[in-house]
């Protein structure tokens, strides 16, 4: 796809994850009989919680304002994943260690992965857009796998990561065999 048909697809994309997201906004299992589904909350801290807010909206994460007050905000990507963002002074509560400055010091990785190649490039252009400072200048890129990298406004750093659906099957394959 080149020029206005790869901007089209990447808006419907974009929209396609943002209605997703508002859809599963709500943190409960689909029937209350059920247990709940794994999930994974990441809490970040952060220096300007509105930015950091308007930069994950951005990127197609929505704002979950049940979980979200003047010092935490709670930003859905999936029904499975979100993410804490939370003030300095908040994030301290939670823990005695200094805070690192992820703009000087590597603290993880955050790996998300999309749905296609283009919604690689989609989510990273929109980063960019939104502040945030490409991390690596080549992207990987192979017959399995694309990723590229993005630093928030914070430093923290991610890496939005396509898998072919044939090495993702072996993923799973891979952990089973581990243990014979």
């Amino acid at each position: 796809m080149h020029g206005e048909s790869a901007r089209r697809h990447h808006e419907h994309l974009a929209r396609r994850v943002r209605r997703k997201a508002a859809r599963r906004c709500s943190i409960q299992s689909q029937n209350k009989d059920e247990p709940m589904p794994r999930m994974i909350f990441v809490n970040l801290p952060v220096a300007d919680l509105a930015k950091s807010m308007a930069f994950y909206e951005a990127i197609g994460a929505a704002n979950q304002p049940k979980f979200t007050d003047e010092s935490t905000a709670c930003m859905v990507f999936s029904d499975t994943t979100f993410i804490m963002l939370l003030t300095h002074d908040k994030f301290g509560q939670f823990t005695s260690k200094r805070i690192a400055d992820a703009h000087s010091t590597s603290e993880m990785l955050l790996v998300i992965s999309q749905e296609s190649r283009e919604a690689v490039d989609a989510i990273t252009d929109k980063a960019v857009a939104a502040g945030a400072r490409e991390a690596r200048e080549k992207s990987q890129d192979t017959a399995l796998m694309y990723s590229r990298c993005f630093e928030d406004l914070d430093g923290h750093i991610w890496e939005p990561l396509w898998m072919h659906p044939d090495a993702a099957v072996q993923v799973p394959e891979a952990f089973a065999n581990a243990g014979t």
